[in-house]
């Protein structure tokens, strides 16, 4: 049997070193991620420390003679080990967690990103103090060691917007706001997700969040609120053709959309379908044509009408859209 539960742990111990560091709460790149952290650990610990009493205490309860504790006595451990220490224990708990519940203060000064969930995407717009908004979707910039609210809403059914390595969950409620307030401590790529199940194709809502530099960060914040700047002319012939812009905004060459993802600077973002393929011509026109094979239960709808050559010219015209 031992050498059964070494084999179990060196298992188990191997999957777990294979977890990523992108989508992870124990790796951390927000100081609300480090916190939970903290507490995680800490709470770890003690229930490791209590499942290690327990365990020694049922091994001198198996090991001990009968008779050996008298009612009175026995009581007595019930009332210490089952009432008094657990207890005194949760208090200290609960004392010891009240700082890190304390909200983030947040200035007028700082950054707002507004985040809405639909099924199944993301709708961004970045708020920036005295400046127009910035429209985008399915990806998050965040600037390095600046405070950013973001304000959740939801235009369908409930979502939960989640970001383990920078903050906790908060639900994305119709018609109800809910604010998060978090701050990156360093730069890199990392991922989000809903983690509320909000139909068919929610395992497949995720999002790309890119903290950057700060000067980085105003610079691309400063470059997506210019219009597109369309370089294929037979790809923009097709978008105008087959009704894109009915339902997708492209700032500078069709009007502003609520109904589906804005794509003005859509060929700038890592991924596509909210995080799920790598942005690629051969993805993109794919998708295209059949996005219910990709996302089922998406509203898009699809386009099995488009050639090879049509689809891959109307991909190649959306991916200049930087």
């Amino acid at each position: 049997m031992r050498g059964i539960s070494i084999v179990v742990f060196a298992v188990t111990a191997g999957l777990l070193a294979g977890c990523n560091t992108h989508q992870s709460t124990l790796a951390p790149f927000g100081a609300d991620a480090a916190d939970i952290r903290h507490l995680f650990i800490i709470m770890l610990v003690g229930a490791v420390v209590i499942a290690a009493g327990v365990a020694l205490l049922m091994r001198h309860a198996v090991r001990a003679p009968e008779g050996s504790i008298d009612h009175r006595r026995g009581m007595r451990i019930v009332l210490w080990l089952g009432g008094v220490i657990p207890t005194i224990v949760l208090l200290g708990l609960l004392a010891y967690s009240l700082p890190y519940m304390k909200p983030r203060p947040v200035s007028p000064t700082d950054l707002t990103i507004a985040v809405d969930g639909e099924q199944f995407w993301w709708r961004v717009a970045y708020r920036p103090p005295g400046r127009p908004a910035v429209t985008s979707a399915n990806e998050i910039r965040v600037p390095v060691g600046r405070t950013v609210a973001f304000q959740l809403t939801a235009g369908d059914v409930v979502h939960s917007f989640w970001i383990p390595g920078l903050a906790g969950k908060m639900d994305m409620i119709p018609g109800r706001t809910n604010t998060l307030v978090v701050r990156a401590d360093k730069p890199g790529r990392y991922r989000g997700q809903c983690a509320e199940f909000c139909g068919l194709s929610h395992a497949l809502m995720a999002f790309d969040v890119i903290a950057m530099p700060p000067a980085a960060f105003d610079a691309w914040l400063a470059n997506e609120a210019r219009p597109a700047r369309p370089s294929n002319a037979e790809g923009a012939r097709l978008f105008a053709e087959n009704g894109c812009g009915g339902c997708h905004g492209v700032a500078g060459v069709t009007a502003p959309s609520r109904i589906s993802p804005d794509l003005t600077h859509f060929g700038s973002r890592r991924t596509l379908a909210a995080g799920i393929l790598p942005m690629t011509p051969a993805n993109v026109a794919a998708f295209i044509r059949h996005p219910e094979k990709t996302k089922p239960g998406v509203r898009m709808p699809s386009f099995p009408q488009l050639s090879d050559d049509k689809a891959m010219a109307l991909a190649r015209y959306l991916q200049g859209l930087q």
